[in-house]
Formats: C-alpha cells, structure tokens, sequence
C-alpha cells in the first residue's frame, strides 16, 4: 500500500472529510499511522501498548458515522478503560491488568467514529509533570528528544506532535493536558470541572480536580470532539449547564473586545523563566492589536497554601490507589510493585487526618470564590502555561540519596516525622516550581487552554495559558481560534518527521 505522505498535513477533521468524500479508506489511514508509530516510537518512546490488530479490524467494518470517522487514534494508558487491553497507569503492579470493560469515555470516543491504535505512556498514576516511568521508561519530546514532553499525558503529546495521529486522550489533574501541550506546541484544553464523563465505576476524579480530554494541534478538532464527549453519563455526581451552542460553530464566531488580566509570577514564588515571561508579554501585546483590554493583574490568591493543600489530596489519593491495587488485582502488593517516589507519598497519605483533607478540599472552594470574583471584572485570565522550558530527561527525577532518604523514611514509618520538620511542604514547593500555574484551574474546577504561540530561542515550544470562568469554554473557542488564524502554529512542526 502506498505511503499516505500528506498524512500529517491534515488535522483528525481532515483526514476525516477524505474518508467521506472517499479520498481515501479508514484502513488506509490505519496503515499510515500504523507505519509512522513503528518508525518514530522507538525515537520518542509514545506508545507503550499497540492496538494494530484492534484498530485495523475496526478500519474494515462499518465504523460509527462521527465527526471523526476513520481518524487513527491514542488513548493515554490512564483513567480510560478498553475492554481486553492492558490498563497499566504506568506502574508494575498493573502491568498485566486487563479490565473487562470500557470506560464512558472509551465508549463516546467509538462513537465519533475513531480508531484506535494504541495505549500511550504516562508517569505511574499520572503523578508528574514528566513522563517518565520505570515501567516503560521515559518519553521524549519531538522538539528535542534529550528533553521531556512534560506529563502526564506525555506520551499522547509526543504521539500527536512526532505526526503518529492528529489527536490523542488525555487527562488533567494538575496540568497533564495542558503541561505537555505546552512542550509540544500543541492545543490543551483542560474541561470544566463535569463536562466530560467519568463512569461507569468512577465519580469524581481526584475529588474533581482531575478530567478527560485531548490533545490536538489545531483548535477545531479540540473543540469538535469536546461537542462528541461532553455530557453527564449515568450516575454522574453532578449535571451542570449544556453550552449555548456547539463549540464547533463558537470557533466561527468574533470573541469582541474581551477583558483579559494578565500575570507572569508563579504563585509560589519561585520564579519564571525570561523565555515563559516573554511568551505571555507578547500574547498581551498581541491580544491589544486585536483590540481586547488588557492589563497586568492577578486574583487574591495564597498560593502556597493552596500547593500544600494540593499534596495532601495527593498524599491521600495516591494511600488509596494503592489500597484499591491490593483489593482489584487480588494478589500480594508491596514496596517493589511501585516506584518509591508512589510508595513514600502513599506512606505520607497516612499521615494525613481526615481534618486535613476537609481542610485541604474547603480551601479549594475558598480559591473557586476568589475566581469568581476575580472574573466580574476579567473575561479570561493569562499566565504562562510553565514556568521554565521542559527539563532535559531525567533531570527532575529524585537524586539517589532523595530515594535513599524516602526508602528509610517509608520503612520506619517515619512519615508524620517528615511531616512536622515541614520536610513535606517543601516537597510540595519543588515539585511544583517548574509548573506553578497550571493547578489553579483543577483546584477551582474552571476551564483552561494552553496555546502554542511562541517558540524560545533554542526552538523548544512555550505555551500560554487562558483560564476561564467556570463553564465559559465557549469564550476559550473563540479566542483561540482567533488566536490560530492571527499567528497559525499549525505548520510549525518538529524535524523528527518521516
């Protein structure tokens, strides 16, 4: 079969209007994506688990009649589950974890007609900003391949940016989405806190700071597939409002003169990087050419509490996971089924009172307060996406005597001792740092983008980022369309190409 060459020139949309139009066949396009994983993933380390047999027998039946149909597919190897396929979270102790059914995600992504080829890698648990986990090792950015595509949903973005597939799923608790975007000179959009479904057997992810998504490079296809997904499903722990019209049709429509506040401090106080800073000065800039009001402000927010809150859900949910591993996989778990890094913050989850999680959760609504008012006078919100460009690989990942330190601390059980020395705030300040500024809108609920306008002077992309009012994705849309036909990143793609 001959090479389809003009593959990554179309976004999913695209490649879609061909199937219709009979240009080309879903299998056909199976086999081009097909053909480009093989050769690139063993460069950017995306695909973890392939789905080449699944995903080339669906291409030859009557696949669903969606805004998608025939488009070759990733689904980030986290959350989303597809029945008789490994659901590995990036961690050994699920390696061999089969779940028997598909998640509702899974099951809407079938219905816009897309298919899938393959599991994408993702730090154990989604638990970084780095994809870079022991079970499959880490991924690489296609900007770079000595640096990080960010995380957690690395692998996606790295698929997505190399040209494997026009999209991919992904998952935002902290910045996942939006993160790895950002490296990757990509469109992020982390969802309102309910837009997209959880079920059938989970609830809120992450107490609702966590939603599904995905990663794309161009903001139609964002926006098409938020339309397809979007929805509360059975059993959902809350409904909220169904947007005005579709998104699709929001992307044709003029933003106005919107009021847009902008910062470039990181809440934490630990710096921002001159390249980070200059991305979000020049958007301002050009956010006035295009006639919005914009100023520099920010809201009345106490960052560090709020990081600090932040790992003490971390610190809970990660004691959970580990719980849930022992009951759902039916076998023996210990220390070696995890990396210690998983391990010790599970240990600090036992140090965590049931006070300090309600404490923890009612600061997060005092924040999502803060925003609301903070949005009566501001339409949208702009920060950098990151503080500083991504890391080279291997670079934040802790040194041999920080795993030495968490191996004796776990072991003895000295966790509520780390705890007081204050040893567990810094940790929280540390981890954060290099990406401060993606957190506010998981702990408030609100939607957020991470655009790719810029790029630093050594080539790597440098994302800005737009925070919503809670709900308000349609605003995001139109600015961001906007945004993409005043200064197009579509064509500006990587050399690792094929």
């Amino acid at each position: 079969m001959a090479a389809f060459a003009e593959y990554d020139q179309y976004d999913g949309l695209g490649l879609a209007k061909l199937v219709r139009g009979k240009e080309i066949s879903p299998i056909e396009l199976c086999e081009e994506a097909i053909s480009r994983i093989e050769k690139l993933n063993p460069i950017v380390n995306a695909v973890v688990t392939t789905m080449f047999d699944i995903g080339r027998n669906a291409a030859k039946t009557l696949l669903p009649d969606g805004p998608f149909t025939g488009v070759p597919f990733l689904l980030k190897d986290l959350i989303s589950s597809y029945a008789g396929v490994k659901l590995t979270s990036g961690c050994r102790a699920y390696k061999d974890y089969i779940p028997d059914y598909d998640s509702e995600m899974v099951k809407r992504f079938r219905k816009t007609g897309l298919i899938t080829l393959g599991k994408t890698n993702t730090p154990e648990f989604g638990l970084m900003g780095i994809t870079e986990p022991e079970l499959f090792g880490p991924t690489r950015n296609p900007w770079n391949i000595e640096h990080t595509p960010g995380g957690s949903s690395g692998g996606s973005a790295a698929a997505v940016a190399s040209g494997m597939v026009p999209l991919a799923s992904g998952g935002d608790g902290g910045g996942s989405i939006r993160i790895p975007a950002a490296f990757c000179a990509l469109f992020g959009l982390k969802p309102t806190r309910g837009r997209t479904p959880t079920g059938p057997k989970l609830g809120e992810l992450w107490q609702g700071a966590a939603v599904e998504h995905v990663l794309t490079r161009s903001v139609r296809d964002c926006a098409a597939m938020l339309d397809a997904i979007s929805g509360a499903d059975a059993g959902a722990p809350y409904i909220i409002k169904t947007p005005e019209r579709p998104y699709a049709e929001e992307i044709n429509r003029d933003p106005g003169s919107l009021r847009i506040a902008f910062n470039t401090e990181s809440p934490l106080g630990t710096g921002t990087h001159e390249y980070c800073r200059e991305a979000v000065h020049k958007t301002a800039k050009l956010l006035q050419d295009l006639g919005h009001k914009v100023e520099e402000a920010k809201p009345e927010i106490d960052g560090v509490k709020l990081a600090n809150t932040y790992f003490t859900l971390y610190f809970g949910e990660i004691a959970a996971e580990i719980e849930l591993a022992k009951s759902l996989l039916k076998k023996k778990i210990g220390r070696r089924d995890f990396e210690i890094t998983t391990w010790f913050f599970g240990k600090l989850g036992h140090c965590c009172s049931a006070k300090d999680f309600v404490q923890a959760i009612r600061q997060w609504d005092i924040a999502a307060r803060a925003m609301g008012q903070f949005h009566l006078k501001y339409d949208l919100y702009l920060t950098p996406t990151v503080a500083f460009p991504p890391a080279k690989i291997g670079e934040l990942l802790p040194k041999s005597y920080e795993k030495a330190a968490m191996e004796i601390i776990s072991s003895l059980n000295l966790g509520s001792l780390a705890k007081a020395t204050g040893l567990v705030n810094k940790i929280a300040i540390q981890t954060l740092a290099k990406t401060p500024f993606t957190q506010l809108a998981n702990f408030t609920g609100q939607p957020a983008i991470s655009v790719p306008l810029h790029w630093d002077k050594n080539g790597m992309p440098c994302g800005v980022q737009f925070i919503a009012p809670s709900g308000d994705e349609a605003t995001l849309f139109r600015l961001a369309a906007q945004l993409e036909k005043a200064k197009p990143w579509f064509n500006q793609r990587p050399s690792l190409q094929i």
